[in-house]
């Protein structure tokens, strides 16, 4: 599988080329923010961003997703919704976002596989987008990242100014090529280049925070009066979450009407008072300090043990968007203070 280069002008022609033969997605600019949107156009997609506001696990993982609907006449009949059989193309996903993905395979495609999930991973092919110019926030060097991953890809583009270098990572990449005449082979000039581009990138990425024997500092701190130091700024909105690319909680309610009804599965957030609350009355984190320390244990002690793979891909989202400040590079770094 050889390299190529595309010029920027033939990226339209390429999206065309997609949307005869796939399902496609990318990011769109919606008012003042970038969105993944399903896309029916080459004109709707734009690639000049830096991270879009919302990351594209709703497109595997939607915010609201029917399971199944249900009626009762005579018997009670019930209906699943067609899982999707249509190959997806994801457009224009910044490394730390691919990654996210990776864990969420760790989650619903384990032992006991989730077949909502799954029918949309298993058809899904990405084409990645390295981040050239990382933002203020971002960190994903500090958690096993770079602004040119290319791990979870199977096409992975680097902006050239002019042109994008194509790295053809997979079969399935390779295939997305196929029919398609705008792309030439890459020359050695064209690699460096590249490689120029990515590490300006990895030098631009100014915070920093360690990772090492996190989850030992943590076991050590959880009885400290750090966490109700931190939770004393949270509201507990939820933002934090719901933006968050790895954060994969969901309620299951069942809404009905009359005779007819259907089981919804929803996000929802570890930052909210009733999403521990038991049927008895008990709420096991019924302050907010539990909540917070929750969710920075969930991301860098729980999942690392039950899953082997850190919660947190450095993305800066939950920074960025907390209407407090409340900044998770500072909360692993003082964790660190605390233990000392």
């Amino acid at each position: 599988m050889k390299n190529s280069i595309i010029k920027k002008h033939q990226i339209p022609d390429f999206i065309q080329h997609l949307l005869q033969g796939y399902t496609l997605w990318g990011p769109v600019h919606e008012d003042t923010i970038s969105i993944y949107r399903q896309i029916n156009s080459p004109e709707q997609m734009t690639l000049e961003f830096q991270k879009c506001k919302i990351p594209p696990k709703e497109i595997v993982f939607p915010q609201t997703e029917t399971l199944m609907r249900f009626r009762k006449e005579k018997n009670v009949t019930v209906e699943t919704p067609p899982l999707p059989k249509k190959t997806t193309v994801i457009f224009g996903i910044r490394p730390c976002d691919a990654k996210s993905l990776q864990l969420f395979d760790t989650v619903f495609l384990g032992d006991c596989e989730d077949p909502y999930y799954a029918s949309k991973r298993k058809t899904m092919i990405s084409v990645g987008l390295t981040c050239s110019t990382p933002s203020e926030n971002c960190f994903c060097s500090s958690v096993g990242g770079n602004p040119d991953d290319s791990r979870g890809f199977d096409i992975l583009l680097t902006d050239l100014t002019d042109t994008y270098y194509v790295e053809i990572l997979t079969e399935k990449g390779e295939e997305l090529l196929k029919g398609f005449k705008g792309c030439t082979p890459a020359t050695n000039q064209d690699s460096q280049k590249k490689n120029e581009v990515c590490q300006r990138a990895k030098k631009g990425i100014t915070r920093q925070v360690s990772v090492k024997n996190i989850e030992t500092i943590l076991d050590d701190i959880f009885d400290s009066s750090y966490w109700e130091t931190i939770a004393q700024r949270c509201i507990g909105c939820g933002i934090c979450t719901f933006l968050c690319p790895t954060c994969h909680c969901f309620d299951i309610q069942d809404e009905t009407a009359q005779n007819k009804g259907a089981r919804v599965r929803i996000w929802d957030s570890c930052m909210y008072q009733e999403y521990s609350c038991q049927a008895s009355g008990y709420n096991p984190r019924a302050t907010q300090m539990n909540r917070v320390r929750n969710r920075v244990y969930h991301k860098f002690n729980y999942l690392p043990k039950t899953n082997q793979v850190l919660g947190c891909v450095g993305c800066g989202r939950c920074i960025d968007e907390c209407p407090v400040h409340i900044d998770i590079i500072e909360i692993i770094g003082h964790a660190q203070e605390v233990k000392q």
